[in-house]
């Protein structure tokens, strides 16, 4: 019974693989998302940006010298994007396996156990839903030091997982009534095995899509906060670039407009790329999709 989840999990995986190479927008936004993650986890340990300040080349246009032009102290642009992604891609991977945890762990929780449990997150669910997130953010960035990426990420993980849950939990209820389920509850394998073995492992692609929704919805509340001022600004990231070319007026300077617009593109295309590959996966996922297509 158990060696049979493996097999359709890979069995749907193919699926997934063979229907992304069908679909045009599928098969860019997959690439593209994919090399723009790794880019960025990779590039800073071979590119440095740059240190020093150069007031004889501040605002320089694009060139072969500098792709991308430079700012308000002389730096390459093109470096601090290669550079920049880093934290902003950990950030929004560590909000999204955060909030996709806690989604996945309560909300089968509830939909298998039922009774006070199932009615204990479901009410504390719907009072995080009514809560607003990105105000919270700000609130609490008034009394907690949010100096750390990582403080960040967790943060906004723990503000993104009820409308998932209720997902989770809605999966769960019309799983758990399966005869493999059925079969593991008989010769008692435990609660937790039964979810984590058995039920989540079928919705493996559904998660997968989710998690990319979760990763962008971190990267823009982070992007706002440090728009906002209210994340660290200390190294180099997009989000500092975007920050730093508001308050020091780059739009005023006929060479600033490079240095505000390479972040918010590189970010645009980011997430363009993640919602190609997201509907490409809903179609290939969801049947009634699949027949309108």
């Amino acid at each position: 019974m158990a060696s049979t989840t493996p097999a359709r999990s890979s069995g749907r995986l193919r699926t997934v693989r063979a229907g992304l190479t069908r679909s045009i927008t599928g098969t860019i936004g997959g690439a593209v998302f994919l090399i723009m993650i790794v880019g960025a986890l990779v590039a800073p340990l071979f590119v440095q940006a740059d240190t020093a300040t150069d007031l004889t080349a501040i605002y320089q246009p694009p060139s072969a010298a500098h792709w991308l032009g430079t700012d308000d102290e002389g730096k390459d642009i093109a470096k601090q994007i290669l550079v920049g992604g880093r934290d902003i891609v950990i950030v929004g991977l560590v909000a999204a396996g955060v909030s996709t945890l806690i989604a996945v762990a309560f909300g089968a929780l509830a939909a298998y156990r039922g009774g006070w449990v199932d009615s204990l997150i479901v009410q504390v669910t719907d009072f995080v839903l009514t809560v607003p997130q990105f105000v919270l953010l700000l609130v609490l960035s008034a009394y907690l030091r949010l100096d750390s990426a990582t403080l960040l990420a967790v943060l906004l993980g723990l503000l993104a997982w009820p409308s998932l849950l209720r997902a989770v939990r809605a999966q769960v209820l019309s799983l758990k009534g399966r005869e493999f389920v059925e079969a593991a509850r008989l010769v008692d394998l435990g609660t937790w095995r039964i979810l984590f073995r058995e039920i989540l492992p079928n919705m493996a692609s559904y998660l997968l899509v989710h998690f990319i929704l979760a990763m962008t919805g971190a990267v823009y509340a982070l992007a706002g906060l440090y728009l906002l001022g209210l994340a660290p600004m200390s190294g180099t990231n997009w989000g500092i670039m975007i920050h730093q070319a508001w308050t020091k007026g780059a739009f005023f300077y006929s060479g600033g407009l490079p240095y505000i617009l390479s972040p918010l593109i590189v970010i645009a295309i980011l997430q363009l790329s993640a919602i190609w590959l997201v509907r490409s996966l809903e179609e290939l996922l969801n049947p009634r999709l699949r027949a309108q297509g």
